[in-house]
C-alpha cells in the first residue's frame, strides 16, 4: 500500500526526516526502515488535538532536516502559516515538505498559493496513496527566501 509513496523519497546516507503527525502510524514506520537502509534517522514529532487547537508549533533545529511531512496536522492546525515557517527554516536547501492529508480535506489550490507565499517552490498534487492527498514543494537554494 504504500509503496508508490515511498517511491516519492531517496534518502542518502545520513539524511533526516521530520514526521509531523498525531501518532505514531504505518507511515511512520515504513519511513523508519528506508532511512535505516542509509543510517538515516526520522523524527516523529506528535501533535496532540490540543496542541493542534491552540496553534502550539512543533520544535526543529535550522537546516536540519531533509523531508519535513505533515500527516493529518496541516488542515486542523490554527496556525498554518507557522508550519510552513518552521519547516522553511527546518529544511536543508532543495528539501521538500510534504503535506498528506485525508481526501477532500485540503482545498489543494489554496494550499499551493500559501507554499508559494511561504518560498516553497514547484508544488504538485498527487494521487498515491489511497484515501489521502499529496502535496509536495521544494525549497530551493537562492529562491525567494533562500536560505
Amino acid at each position: 500500500m504504500l509503496t508508490r509513496f515511498l517511491e516519492l523519497f531517496h534518502p542518502l546516507p545520513g539524511n533526516h526526516y521530520l514526521h509531523v503527525t498525531q501518532e505514531q502510524n504505518a507511515i511512520s514506520d515504513a519511513l523508519t526502515k528506508l532511512l535505516a537502509t542509509v543510517q538515516g534517522e526520522l523524527k516523529t514529532e506528535i501533535l496532540s488535538a490540543e496542541d493542534l487547537d491552540n496553534a502550539k508549533p512543533f520544535r526543529a533545529l535550522p537546516r536540519d532536516n531533509d523531508s519535513v511531512i505533515f500527516q493529518d496536522v496541516f488542515s486542523k492546525h490554527k496556525n498554518q502559516s507557522t508550519l510552513l515557517k518552521i519547516a522553511y527554516r527546518t529544511l536543508a536547501n532543495t528539501a521538500e515538505i510534504i503535506i498528506l492529508e485525508k481526501k477532500a480535506v485540503l482545498d489543494i489550490e489554496a494550499l499551493k498559493k500559501s507554499l508559494e507565499e511561504h518560498e516553497f517552490r514547484t508544488p504538485n498534487h498527487l494521487d498515491i496513496l489511497e484515501g489521502y492527498d499529496i502535496v509536495v514543494a521544494k525549497k530551493m537554494h537562492m529562491w525567494g527566501a533562500g536560505l
